[in-house]
């Protein structure tokens, strides 16, 4: 699966749109669980899939700074948007989960267990270029030795990537910045590109070969491959936001040396500390955890939940907050991500989807606020 190693396979194929469900029944039969976008409560969202009818046909997304709707497409297919509110990071890395528990016997002897999921496997269908970074980076915090977290690792293990290339982008979209789209480049088992009456596909691992040769897929022609490719590029040249410098280190080394550029309080006079960024960022992994006793003081469970830097408590050490004010939280995620990635991970943790474009409130753009940081930096070379 997607964890194996590299798989290499440059032929093309064609999955026409009914036989979607042929790949969904292959996999349902293979004991995996298919997750794929649907819509619910007006935005697309990643939940339980069984048929190709709930796939979100003929919508668009219309997305600016602090705003998000479908509409209507005169185009039938499955895959003309760009993103919604949701990643796939909730499947692999649990919004709140119980890791062990503790119970007391009757001599007062205290007894500790793990907490044991059930990890059935699933395939996650439709997953965005962005998406499938976002989990390769999240690899990176959760499966690095020596601190690998078990649950996740059980989650990773037993999943299977159709990925699905971009056509289009959001007017939030800044892929092509960092680095991470439209096109996927890694981590996926087959990769699709919807082109009219179906979708062109690629092949990343053993298991999505295996898949193409059981539902009896043909190649895909010269001119499906150039439909392809020609989707893709709008994509690209659609988006007109962009992270300053490619999002590489040099925005690390802009940031660090500008803790103090009056931008930071230009930003915290807007931010409203609500931590919708981190809930609908695909890479954020900052969590809390807290124990819940029974009533009759006899067991206790303790689980682990999402948080936010954006929250009092998550800077709240020995009975003081260190970062006590909007400016510092704003602060802390943005170099964060940007920045410290770079030292822990040797990568940025920004993937260029933009839902934190869109779901601020107040329309923040991180691409903004790193240029307004930057302005100095850019000025300064240019008078070089």
């Amino acid at each position: 699966m997607s964890m194996k190693m590299e798989f290499n396979n440059q032929e093309y194929y064609f999955l026409p749109h009914v036989k979607i469900n042929a790949l969904l029944d292959y996999l349902h039969h293979q004991g995996f669980s298919c997750i794929g976008p649907q819509i619910k409560q007006d935005a697309i969202v990643y939940e339980e899939l069984h048929d190709s009818e709930q796939l979100p046909w003929g919508l668009r997304d219309y997305q600016m700074p602090g705003q998000y709707r479908l509409e209507e497409n005169n185009v039938k297919r499955a895959f003309s948007w760009a993103n919604g509110p949701q990643a796939i990071k909730p499947q692999l890395f649990k919004p709140k989960e119980s890791l062990w528990r503790v119970a007391r016997d009757s001599h007062g002897k205290l007894t500790f267990k793990n907490v044991t999921h059930e990890m059935k496997p699933i395939a996650l269908f439709g997953v965005r270029s962005c998406d499938v970074a976002g989990m390769l980076i999240q690899d990176k915090a959760f499966l690095t030795e020596p601190f690998v977290d078990k649950h996740y690792q059980a989650r990773r293990e037993n999943v299977f990537v159709i990925a699905v290339n971009c056509g289009y982008s959001s007017n939030n979209c800044f892929c092509v910045s960092t680095n991470t789209g439209p096109q996927v480049k890694a981590g996926y088992d087959i990769a699709l590109t919807e082109i009219d009456d179906g979708f062109v596909v690629t092949v990343g691992s053993a298991a999505g070969e295996a898949l193409i040769n059981k539902i009896s897929l043909k190649h895909a022609t010269d001119e499906m491959q150039q439909a392809m490719q020609r989707e893709i590029n709008n994509a690209a040249t659609m988006q007109s936001k962009a992270m300053p410098f490619d999002n590489t280190r040099v925005v690390r080394d802009l940031l660090m040396n500008n803790l103090d550029h009056p931008q930071w309080d230009d930003v915290a006079a807007r931010c409203l500390s609500c931590g919708n960024c981190t809930s609908v960022c695909p890479t954020c992994f900052c969590s809390s955890e807290t124990e819940t006793p029974a009533l009759d003081r006899i067991e206790s469970e303790h689980s682990r939940e999402w948080d936010s830097c954006f929250t009092e408590g998550h800077s709240y050490i020995h009975g003081k907050v260190i970062r006590d004010d909007t400016k510092s939280r704003y602060k802390q995620w943005l170099t964060h991500k940007l920045a410290t990635w770079w030292d822990q991970f040797d990568t940025s943790g920004c993937v260029g989807c933009g839902r934190c474009v869109t779901w601020c409130p107040v329309g923040i753009d991180i691409t903004a606020e790193v240029a307004a940081i930057a302005k100095p930096a850019v000025d300064d070379s240019a008078s070089e």
